[in-house]
């Protein structure tokens, strides 16, 4: 863990005035332990900020971000927190990411590759985050986009939060109309009329579930659905920053989720909970070529899995533990923050299913810069595309091309070093071939492993593929035009 330079200040709790002389000692001391003990067996707030398809460079405490952006709320929690620089999602595309933190598992364990599988939903057989934190008196809601399955069986209130506001089932929702009758909005189990920026309103629902609920621990899961696609922001927030009009809307909605963030992190502190909320900051994946992002100095978008399609804007703040203004290099990954999270609330997991991801609040502390061996990704049969992680090396596969880096000296993978290791690219294989064994069968029904036979890969098998994704489609709309006729419904 590095220090970053910051200007001398007073620590936040010191007391910059003594008690009055008349006070008598002995009642000081009692008041500041009852005081102490009451801030000790009060479970720590948990709130995560997950904000969609923002590109690393796309917050302006990167020292690569471009002139146009400035994100100064985001800018300020990072001053406070740990900024963690080795910080990974667990998918290249939105679902895939979301299953992983909801689960602390790899999704691939239960057939999650694809934004399509985890779009239809996740298992029911497999616990949710705030399912372990009930037991432990928590009270959770739901803000955003859920894209975690569309059926109601999948909503989020099925799946252990005790509020929800949000859509439900598909990746992308538009920001002005919230009242889209084949794509609502929810609170609850119930589709509602809705109407303003929804960036701004999932901004408001978040604040006032902490402000109703600062007088016991409860879990925040605000999941924002900017800076996805559709490009769209209120027209006066629109600038002429650059001369490419979609980036200057991009930065338009990055400054209203900019400006979100500031508001529930100001709620946090003026509701007197922010020292003892542990906040996570990521987004659910690298930002988005479509969308304009910037990923300096990393190579690759979104739906890749070089580190510009991976590696994200991560930060963690928790004022009563962390302390801030400080780095953690250790490699590390979205499915990370529910077992750490569960490590600071002092309460077991529910269930027998083993976590994949790692308390890393030693590698917060800056006791260890090992959280992981390795870490993975996988996109199954249909890309072909697979990535390992180890230490400094990094091992992409391309369906039949594989790619060796050492991020150490070359974080942007400008260098394919496999040539000159072919032993290291031998034992990243191998460790990856073991690991996607133990995975599940893409929910999709195609393969797991990518081959020049396979299915939905390869030249020879693409129009195949395609029209087998027609017919999908269609028996789809089909479906769901039935059941719109169904009556009663």
């Amino acid at each position: 863990m590095t220090e970053l330079k910051t200007p001398n200040r007073v620590p936040r709790d010191f007391p910059t005035t003594r008690f009055p002389t008349l006070l008598p000692a002995a009642f000081a001391a009692a008041l500041w332990l009852a005081c102490a003990g009451t801030a000790e067996a009060r479970k720590p707030n948990i709130v995560v900020i997950l904000t969609d398809d923002q590109g690393y460079a796309d917050v302006s405490y990167n020292p690569h971000h471009p002139k146009e952006v400035s994100t100064p709320n985001i800018d300020k929690l990072a001053r406070s927190s740990v900024i963690c620089t080795a910080g990974y999602t667990s998918g290249h595309v939105c679902s895939p990411t979301r299953a992983g933190l909801m689960t602390g598992r790899y999704q691939q364990r239960f057939g999650i590759y694809t934004a399509g599988e985890g779009g239809s939903g996740v298992p029911l057989s497999e616990t949710f985050f705030p399912q372990h934190l009930e037991k432990a008196g928590y009270i959770s809601g739901a803000f955003g986009k859920w894209h975690l399955g569309v059926d109601i069986k999948y909503n989020a209130l099925h799946r252990g939060f005790d509020e929800f506001y949000g859509f439900m089932g598909r990746g992308a929702h538009d920001y002005f109309d919230l009242n889209t009758p084949d794509h609502p909005i929810y609170r609850g189990l119930e589709p509602i009329k809705d109407k303003g920026y929804l960036t701004d309103r999932i901004t408001e629902e978040a604040v006032s579930f902490i402000r109703r609920h600062k007088d016991k621990p409860f879990f925040a899961y605000v999941a924002y659905n900017a800076v996805h696609s559709p490009a769209q922001a209120p027209a006066a927030d629109i600038r002429k920053e650059t001369d490419d009009p979609a980036r200057n809307t991009l930065m338009a909605m990055l400054r209203s989720l900019d400006t979100g963030v500031g508001k529930i992190v100001d709620t946090l502190k003026s509701e007197g909970v922010y020292n003892n909320t542990l906040l996570f900051f990521l987004t659910d994946n690298g930002g988005s070529k479509v969308m304009h992002a910037n990923n300096a100095p990393l190579r690759g978008y979104k739906q890749n899995d070089y580190e510009g399609g991976v590696r994200v804007p991560f930060i963690v703040s928790w004022p009563a533990k962390l302390k801030g203004g400080t780095t953690c290099s250790a490699p590390l990954m979205s499915i990370d923050i529910l077992p750490t999270a569960l490590a600071a609330a002092e309460t077991g997991r529910v269930g027998s299913l083993p976590l994949d991801g790692r308390n890393i609040m030693p590698a917060l502390e800056g006791k260890t810069d090992l959280v992981h061996e390795q870490l993975y990704w996988s996109s199954a049969a249909g890309k072909g595309a697979w990535a390992i992680r180890s230490g400094k090396w990094k091992l992409v596969g391309l369906k039949t091309r594989l790619e060796l880096f050492d991020l150490e000296s070359d974080i942007g993978e400008s260098k394919d070093l496999s040539g000159k290791h072919p032993e290291q690219v031998k034992k990243l294989k191998r460790l990856y071939d073991a690991w996607l064994d133990e995975m599940a069968e893409p929910a999709n029904g195609a393969a797991k492993r990518w081959s020049a036979d396979t299915p939905a890969s390869g030249k020879k098998n693409k129009k195949k593929s395609r029209e087998e994704q027609r017919k999908l489609r269609d028996a789809r709309r089909a479906k769901r035009k039935t059941e719109k006729k169904k009556p009663g419904e």
